[in-house]
């Protein structure tokens, strides 16, 4: 899987977001589970770190929150 930072654009219904990443392409990704057990909240505007789906390069999930 491809890592790339970037930031969130907007938040969706069933706990999805929008990213903008760091080549100007959207992307929609949800929360891995390991930040959604540990209460990690992802807000607009946070810089996020993004694993992209090996299949569909559209897809991806939130694995870390960047300060």
């Amino acid at each position: 899987m491809a890592e790339v930072t970037g930031v969130v654009l907007e938040q969706l219904p069933s706990s999805l977001y929008r990213v903008r990443v760091e080549g100007g392409s959207q992307v929609t990704a949800h929360i891995a589970d390991r930040m959604d057990r540990n209460f990690i909240r992802v807000l607009v505007g946070d810089r996020v770190r993004i694993e992209l789906s090996p299949v569909d390069s559209g897809r991806g999930r939130i694995v870390e929150k960047l300060v």
